[in-house]
């Protein structure tokens, strides 16, 4: 991926359905694999975008791939990174991580959460594999017998 082509930008509400369609696109293979869509995938996104949470990875003019970012008093939490399918395993998700933490760093910030279904496993090991800590895991509330694996990253100097 060259960054120079690369081009991060808060989404505005001409583009819900674009975030939407870029989501289910994203977690198609986990909606096979779980039987249900992915909480992401049934998200209400304009209430996140009018918030100023959704932001979008242009790449060479395409939508690529989206970051939702909630900022809590002590902690950055990502609810949803999705890439586009033509642009998975290109490291756009990495990006987006990266840059989740650059965002955390802003707003003086030293930690980064995120939860994941128990059976995304690949999710789980890139998160491990990038930092990220398993905290506990707990029912989903908004999914019954589905079961959320919290996760999160301490932050330290640039050298992270």
């Amino acid at each position: 991926m060259e960054s120079t082509e690369a081009v991060l930008r808060l989404a505005n509400l001409s583009d819900v359905a674009a975030v939407a369609s870029l989501t289910e696109r994203a977690y198609a293979a986990y909606t096979h694999l779980l039987g249900a869509p992915p909480v992401p995938v049934t998200e209400d996104y304009a209430p996140r975008v009018e918030a100023g949470q959704v932001w979008l990875l242009e790449f060479s003019g395409e939508l690529a791939g989206l970051i939702v970012l909630e900022r809590h008093v002590d902690h950055i939490q990502i609810f949803s990174i999705a890439v586009a399918p033509e642009f998975q395993g290109k490291k756009f998700g990495i990006h987006l991580l990266d840059w989740a933490e650059e965002k955390a760093g802003e707003v003086g910030l030293d930690l980064v959460k995120l939860y994941t279904n128990a059976r995304m496993e690949r999710n789980i090991a890139l998160y491990s594999a990038y930092g990220y800590r398993e905290t506990g895991r707990r029912a989903n509330p908004k999914r019954p017998g589905w079961t959320v694996v919290d996760m999160e990253k301490r932050l330290t100097s640039r050298g992270r």
